[in-house]
């Protein structure tokens, strides 16, 4: 199942004046790209937007290297007059225009990006290129992607919704070790943070009361610079006991 972690887009910037010397190659269009985050484990679309540069015609290519680490594992792209490819080892992929009257000039090109399991979030993984070329493989257009490893998103088993719950209910779950948990209200207070231990299992408290009725819990997950949040929780707190008076004593029968 394609997960769709995080979207890169970038645009091509204009060429600048055209040589004057007749038979000299055109000079190169600068690309600008943003940043793409994709948790360990898991695939991510890197998205390219067309050149505004000087056009290209049947037979260009938009190559792809995928970073360190990292593989490419589909080029998903459904519009006419492309063809997309991806290498057997999974190291880069092309789109190569086959029938587009101005190719490259509308819509995006998107390539999945698969990041291994044992990539550390919060690391960058470097050597992701893009290389647009002209029919004749003379390259016109280079730039290249930052990619982010990212965490996953913790998952939150306890409390359970629909459960009348007191008004400090213990929250746990699971998230990627070693993260810092913290769990929030409906207002963005934060109710309580553990740490993920080495299997990934958290549990945590709040230290004060939630107030009374309907309210909604989220586990926030982060780690080296990075984030993910799980699903919201919805949850109901009920209100104090009311005090009873002491029972009276009992009267001896006669």
């Amino acid at each position: 199942m394609l997960t769709a972690a995080g979207i890169l887009t970038g645009g091509w910037a204009a060429a600048g004046p055209a040589s004057a010397v007749e038979g000299t190659a055109p000079p190169h269009e600068r690309v600008l790209w943003g940043s793409v985050t994709i948790p360990p484990g898991r695939d991510g679309i890197v998205e390219a937007s067309g050149p505004s540069g000087s056009a290209l015609g049947f037979g260009s290519s938009l190559t792809l290297s995928a970073p360190a680490g990292a593989k490419v594992t589909a080029v998903p792209l459904t519009a006419a007059g492309y063809r997309g490819e991806v290498a057997a080892d999974g190291r880069s992929a092309v789109y190569t225009a086959t029938s587009a009257e101005s190719p490259w000039r509308t819509g995006t090109f998107p390539f999945v990006l698969a990041v291994p399991a044992d990539a550390v979030p919060g690391t960058r993984l470097g050597g992701c290129v893009l290389r647009l070329a002209d029919a004749g493989g003379t390259e016109r257009a280079s730039g290249g992607c930052q990619v982010t490893v990212g965490l996953p998103s913790p998952v939150q088993s306890r409390p359970e919704s629909g459960v009348p719950l007191g008004h400090r209910p213990a929250a746990s779950g699971t998230a990627y070790p070693g993260a810092q948990v913290t769990v929030s209200d409906q207002d963005g207070n934060e109710a309580c943070v553990d740490t993920a231990g080495a299997d990934g299992v958290w549990s945590c408290a709040p230290g004060r009361d939630l107030p009374a009725g309907a309210n909604r819990l989220q586990a926030t997950a982060t780690m080296n610079g990075v984030s993910a949040s799980g699903e919201q929780i919805q949850i109901t707190v009920g209100s104090p006991a009311p005090e009873q008076a002491p029972a009276a004593p009992a009267v001896p029968a006669r």
